[in-house]
Parts: C-alpha cells; structure tokens; sequence
C-alpha cells in the first residue's frame, strides 16, 4: 500500500529534489496529456517543412551570438557591459530567472573567480555567490587575505538554470561574449574558475574538476594584455556536499596566493 503524502511533506519532498519554483502558471500532468489537433500541428511540422525549419535552428543562434559579440565588444567599462547583459535578451535562461546576476566585486581586482551559473538564492538577490555556497567561498577567500574588495567573482551565464541544473552548452555560449569581455576589462593577474562547468568553459578543457586542479593554466584573449595565469577549484557547493575535499582546497587556495604574491 502507498501512503499518501500530505501537502507539506509532499512540498519538502520537492524542495529537496531541487524543484522550488514553477515556470508556468497552470500545473501540467504530463502522463495525462490529450494531444489536440492544435498541439497536433504544431508538434508534427509538414515533410516538406523539417529542412528548412532544421536549418533555421543554427541562423538563429548565429544571429544571437553576434549579437552577444557585438554588445560586448561595444562595452568600455565594466558598468557598460552589466548594462549590455542586463539589455541581452537572447539567453533563454533569462524568460525563468528573476533577476540578472552580473557579478560583485572590484573591477579593478587582481583576481577574478568564476563559477558555473547563479542558484535560488542568487537569482533572488541579483548577486552572486550569497548563498550557502556563497559563504563558504568568502570563508575561503578570506583565509588567504581577500575579500570582496580586491576580487571579482562572476558566472559563465548571468541567470539562473531552471532547479539549478547545469547550464547547457548553447546557454553558456551566448554568455560567454560577455564574460570574455569581462575578463579584457578587469584585465586580472588571475582566473580562478570555480567547478567543472566553469573549468572546462574558461580553461577549454575536458578532464573533471579533480583532474585539472592543483595546476596552472593560461587564459587569453585577442584584446587581453598579456595572457593571464588560471587554476580551477572545487566549487564551495561540492565542497558543501563533499567536506573531505577541503583539505585539497586549502592547498589549492595557499596556491593561489602564493602565485598572487609572485605575481606582484
């Protein structure tokens, strides 16, 4: 016999799978869907219909990805390219977010980190890195003497990934324009990228997150002055969930202040 859930447990049941919002008005039972003639026609386009709809798909995306190049390149200053985003409309996670997570910090830092894409909690607040994981990062930060006022930390998409899945691989290439220019304008000594999503965008790189840490890279651009040195950490929301890799943390952190010092 299944027992039945009472509303509050069946709403804690949801909320720990990560589903805390919904993205239409009316709830939807899709095992019990009725196709009509309209939803008909339009799910099963003509034969003659699928080439040149097919086709369609990449001219689109190219089209909204000059775009994203050409408003980012357009920016001469960081406040410009918050106001660029803030007007890109192209990124489909920007119809489910709330709110616009550009990025924090000072836009002359030294330092930037990167992560993966904003959670709950960041979408709620328009700023990066405020949650749970949020708190641990400046915990982390602070450690080897920094704060939110000599670094910059930022994401590879702007808004918030429906129950905070991993950003898409189209999702991330309509942001990364900005994030590149972002990069050329704050012109840091060092990337520090946060995750394996972030890792893998930033360093172009396939190898997991435990594979690429503990080493240093080189990040460029065409418009950057000099290519800039870049490691990958654990992201703080793992190191949540996985508190044994802490340790690995801490020497990967007493890194990049050492290479911040030598930098100098």
């Amino acid at each position: 016999m299944i027992e039945k859930l009472t509303t509050a447990e069946n709403l804690r049941w949801h909320l720990d799978a990560g589903v805390d919002e919904t993205i239409g008005d009316d709830p939807m039972d899709h095992f019990t869907v009725v196709e009509t003639p309209s939803t008909a026609v339009k799910e099963r386009p003509l034969a003659s219909n699928l080439a040149s709809a097919k086709a369609a798909v990449p001219v689109v995306a190219d089209q909204l990805l000059g775009d994203a190049w050409a408003l980012a390149e357009a920016a001469k200053t960081v406040a410009e390219l918050r106001q660029a985003v803030e007007g890109f409309d192209g990124c489909p996670l920007k119809k489910t977010a709330t709110n616009t997570v550009f990025g924090d910090g000072n836009p002359e830092a030294r330092i930037v980190f990167i992560g993966e894409g904003p959670g709950a909690e960041e979408d709620r607040q328009g700023l990066p890195f405020v949650g749970p994981s949020g708190k641990l990062l400046d915990k982390m930060i602070g450690a080897i003497g920094l704060d939110h006022s000599n670094v910059y930390i930022s994401n590879t998409v702007f808004w918030r990934p429906p129950g905070n899945r991993t950003p898409t691989a189209g999702e991330t290439a309509l942001c990364m324009p900005f994030v590149e220019r972002l990069m050329e304008l704050i012109d840091p000594d060092i990337l520090v990228t946060l995750g394996g999503p972030a890792a893998k965008a930033m360093l172009a790189q396939t190898a997991g997150v435990g594979r690429l840490r503990g080493k240093w890279y080189t990040y460029s651009t065409p418009r950057l002055s000099r290519p800039v040195q870049a490691t990958a950490l654990f992201h703080p929301a793992y190191l949540l969930r996985s508190p044994a890799h802490k340790r690995e943390a801490w020497s990967d952190l007493l890194s990049v202040r050492d290479k911040l010092s030598e930098l100098t």
